[in-house]
Formats: structure tokens, C-alpha cells, sequence
């Protein structure tokens, strides 16, 4: 099967010299890795929220695509470090630079460094839905309206 190309736009010098383009680290990795497009050191106490530049901008262009930023799983277990939205979504018509929400939930300051890999970018197939308002619903599930633990614990 054929990758679809996306057009990709550096917004930062430093991305393609200094800091590597996105890429994915192996040949069976589903996402790439975007890095922090930096020109110093990055320290982030615990609590604390930043926007970090990618250096890049896409096109996806294709309604029926988005990419989605998700964290690094060695940065949330061993530092805290996650996405603050927790996923990050990029529609097929933005094509403005990618910005990067990092918040240290940790209990220890953490510095991130110019080109370290922060979180990763996943390309993933959309399915646009219509909303039809009903009164009822024609058929009721098993689980009906049981909301939070309603399908008991395992």
C-alpha cells in the first residue's frame, strides 16, 4: 500500500540542519516523532504549561485524514511529561505551524533539550458523520444509559 505524501513546510531553519525532519524511528513504528524545534534548553517545573514550536507545518488537505499528536510514553512514565490536551488534533485543513502543549505533571523540574523527540504525530482515517435527531433510539443496547462502572470491575 502506498503512503499518502504530505506536503510538509519548514517554518524554522533549524529544523533539516540542526534538528533531523519527522520521522518514524523504526520500520513498523505507526508514528513519527516530532521534536522540539529549540534554540536553548527548555526547563518546565511540575505544574507548568508551554507550547512548544515543531518547526513545521503540513497539508493534509484530505477530509478523510487527520493527524494526531500523541505523548511519548518513556517521557510520561519516567518524567511526568505528557501533551496537555492528553491527544492534540491537526485537521486536514490547518496549515499552520504545529505547536506542541507540554505539561510537567511530575514532581521534578525537567529540561527539555533543542531537537529532543516530545511527542509523536499519527496519521489516522476520519469518518465524517451526520446527526439525525430522534425522540428514541431504535434499538437499545445492553448497557443502555449505565454510565461510569456500569460494566462492573475486572
Amino acid at each position: 500500500m502506498k503512503r499518502p505524501e504530505i506536503e510538509t513546510k519548514i517554518m524554522n531553519p533549524l529544523i533539516g540542519t540542526t534538528i533531523p525532519l519527522p520521522a518514524y524511528a523504526t520500520s513498523g513504528a505507526a508514528a513519527m516523532d516530532l521534536r522540539a524545534c529549540l534554540e536553548n534548553p527548555r526547563t518546565l517545573q511540575p505544574g507548568e504549561t508551554v507550547l512548544i514550536p515543531s518547526g513545521i507545518a503540513i497539508s493534509i488537505l484530505d477530509p478523510g485524514l487527520v493527524a494526531l499528536l500523541v505523548p511519548r510514553s518513556g517521557l510520561g512514565i519516567k518524567h511526568g511529561i505528557v501533551l496537555a490536551n492528553t491527544v492534540g488534533v491537526i485537521d486536514s485543513d490547518y496549515q499552520g505551524e504545529i505547536g506542541i502543549g507540554i505539561v510537567n505533571r511530575g514532581a521534578k523540574p525537567y529540561t527539555i533539550e533543542p531537537g529532543e523527540r516530545i511527542c509523536q504525530m499519527l496519521f489516522m482515517p476520519v469518518l465524517q458523520a451526520d446527526l439525525r435527531l430522534v425522540a428514541e433510539f431504535c434499538q437499545e443496547s445492553e448497557r443502555g444509559t449505565g454510565g461510569f462502572g456500569s460494566t462492573g470491575v475486572s
